[in-house]
């Protein structure tokens, strides 16, 4: 019996033991590491990826992911790897997110829907700590949607600044938009500035402290916007802006360096800007400018490219993910992206290196990002809403025709939330197109078979046109889904046809006109 009893009693504290010990990690809570996964992780992972369309991205992606295997031995990884621009990845994804890849790059602004869409798979406990250690506040807030993150952070470069010709504009006088415009008139250089683009115009709202934050619902669609540029504030701002429309020396096209002695632009014109300006190049933040006696400091939009990785099915793959993300998001990854292809890091070690450091460009981008706005998700018709506020305040005679363009922008804004479904589901077709300038949509007839069709329009040889949904950017088509513009290849009257399967699949036939 008392032997009984002592076996009793061992079995009895080896339960206990067992109960008492620390369990084996999980996949998901292994996300927080980079390096020395677990026999659990081990195996071999068939994967899809979407990065950027430029030459080079994805083989340098197919080398660090080639890296990351080894850093990890035990897990294999075969990747088919495509190009598709940032700015159209997430449209993509949310259309379809069953068939989206497994690890895609995108903008910023694609955040929220993304999320809505349930298109992200939020990164661990450990992984969103060694994300907010390791990049700066701006990028771990841009993949964030009310605290959480739901992304991996690539670059911090996206936005605009200055380049400037030193040799007739001194660093004191670069800080006043006032001193620039006169330098660069009695020059006859010109200061090259896209204030008939709204990502830019935008610049001088955020200066006076005005906003336009935009809300959506659960389905993705857009309830309500916060926006007071038509206010005191909103008036100042067009004064400035004015300032520099009304200027001979004033050129919108800011993509081209010819006969220019101040360019606002971003480092994606570092290359043209070092070709133009040499050694006579500066580079600094926006200036200010003055309206009424008060000075104001021009903003602007900030962007980050972030990397999202799918929700999946089976916990071992999407632990893998985490862990691939983390490690083609890291220190070193980012510096290979910046010596390579002058990608800004978001990175805090990346951003200090020496190389970063001596970068004028990306120095004058962190130098104007102490004053700049989130880009967050916005509604698209804004763009075109916003936009012509540039070419009012240029063509504005007094304050009265400033503060009527502004009535204008406010009825149009509240037009959006007063369109039917019927408006909202209509197709039109818009370029600069029958001596019009990407400003207004010729309607689309539904037949209700997938087709739809527009009037007659005479449309000349290398004009560019789109085809969009409610009047806005949100969904449209061009060569493809969210794709380039359709070019026109020859001169003649032509009724337009998209063919579209309600997704992403879409044909577009120019037909002549008898």
């Amino acid at each position: 019996m008392k032997k009984i009893i002592a076996l009793l009693l061992v079995l009895v504290l080896a339960l206990s033991v067992v109960a008492c010990a620390p369990a084996t990690n999980t996949p998901a809570e292994t996300q927080g590491s980079t390096t020395g996964t677990g026999s659990d992780l081990t195996g071999t992972y068939d994967i899809t990826m979407w990065v950027s369309e430029k030459e080079g991205v994805a083989d340098q992606f197919k080398t660090q992911i080639a890296a990351f295997m080894e850093a990890n031995p035990g897990i294999v990884i075969n990747a088919q790897i495509e190009g598709v621009t940032e700015a159209d990845a997430g449209s993509k994804v949310v259309a379809d997110v069953a068939s989206a890849p497994d690890i895609y790059c995108f903008a910023q602004d694609q955040l929220a829907r993304l999320v809505q869409a349930a298109a992200l798979a939020k990164p661990g406990t450990k992984a969103a700590e060694t994300i907010t250690a390791a990049n700066d506040a701006t990028s771990v807030a841009a993949a964030s949607v009310a605290g959480t993150i739901y992304a991996y952070p690539m670059t911090s470069d996206n936005g605009y600044f200055m380049y400037y010709d030193k040799s007739i504009i001194t660093d004191e006088d670069a800080e006043s938009m006032e001193k620039i415009i006169a330098a660069c008139e009695a020059n006859n250089v010109k200061f090259r500035f896209a204030l008939e683009n709204a990502w830019y115009t935008a610049s001088f709202f955020f200066a006076t402290g005005c906003k336009s934050n935009w809300s959506m619902n659960e389905k993705g669609e857009f309830t309500s916007v916060d926006d007071d540029f038509n206010s005191v504030a909103g008036l100042a701002a067009m004064k400035g802006m004015q300032k520099l429309a009304q200027s001979t020396c004033y050129d919108s096209n800011a993509d081209i360096f010819t006969d220019a002695g101040v360019v606002i632009t971003g480092i994606w014109n570092a290359d043209a800007a070092a070709a133009h300006f040499g050694d006579n190049m500066g580079a600094t933040d926006l200036p200010s400018f003055e309206v009424d006696g008060k000075s104001y400091h021009l903003g602007g939009y900030t962007g980050n490219k972030l990397m999202g990785v799918k929700p999946q099915t089976d916990a071992k793959k999407g632990a893998v993910l985490s862990l691939l993300a983390q490690y083609l998001t890291n220190e070193e990854c980012q510096t290979q992206r910046y010596t390579e292809f002058q990608w800004g890091p978001s990175n805090l070690k990346a951003q200090a290196s020496e190389a970063v450091q001596s970068n004028v460009s990306l120095a004058a981008f962190n130098k104007q990002a102490a004053y700049g706005v989130p880009q967050g998700q916005i509604h698209g018709s804004w763009w075109d809403i916003a936009k012509v506020l540039g070419a009012d305040a240029k063509a504005a005679a007094d304050d009265a025709a400033l503060q009527t363009a502004l009535d204008n922008y406010t009825a149009a804004i509240n037009g959006l939330f007063s369109m039917t479904e019927e408006q909202k589901n209509a197709w039109g077709v818009i370029g600069n197109i029958c001596n019009t300038n990407w400003d207004t949509d010729f309607a689309m007839t539904d037949n209700g078979d997938g087709t739809y069709t527009s009037e007659v329009l005479e449309l000349k040889a290398g004009e560019e046109f789109k085809f969009r949904q409610g009047a806005s950017w949100d969904v449209n088509f061009g060569v493809e889904f969210n794709g380039a513009n359709i070019v026109v290849e020859a001169d003649g009257k032509y009724q337009v046809k998209l063919t579209w399967d309600g997704e992403q699949t879409g044909t577009v036939e120019l037909i002549p006109a008898e």
